[in-house]
């Protein structure tokens, strides 16, 4: 999928809200491909499932199973942090300003990737925040 895009120029330079928005967005279109793999047909039933996925909370919950399980690099973390720590002007409409700083740090490391053509890492990182979202429904969180 990424050699469709071309190549972002100094894409490391970018700040971290740009690369929490592509990450955003990358991440929605792993999470909708998912959901469609799963059998799911119903617009309503993709929209909701979607959104248990792609919120603050569960992106959250993703980057702290992936910083417990020392599952990133120390390049990862400071791009995480450099997300994480970005001011972005608004107030979270649905959670805690932590929640949605980690999130923010979460989607940053995944548009940094895509903008890299990592593809190899971006979807190891998507597979694990798959399994944290599965293991957590399990457990009823």
């Amino acid at each position: 999928m990424l050699h469709l895009f071309n190549k972002i120029k100094d894409f490391e330079q970018l700040n971290g809200l740009t690369l929490a928005y592509i990450g955003d967005a990358v991440y929605e279109l792993f999470v909708r491909h998912h959901l469609l793999t799963l059998g799911k047909v119903k617009p309503n039933d993709l929209h909701n499932l979607a959104k248990t996925y792609v919120c603050a909370k569960a992106q959250s919950q993703v980057l702290q199973w992936l910083l417990n399980h020392n599952q990133l690099s120390e390049q990862e973390v400071a791009i995480v942090r450099r997300g994480r720590n970005a001011k972005s002007g608004s107030t979270p409409k649905n959670t805690d300003v932590q929640t949605y700083r980690q999130s923010t740090g979460f989607e940053a490391l995944v548009g940094y990737h895509f903008l890299s053509g990592n593809e190899e890492r971006l979807h190891q990182l998507i597979r694990w925040a798959l399994d944290v979202h599965r293991n957590d429904e399990e457990r009823g969180m």
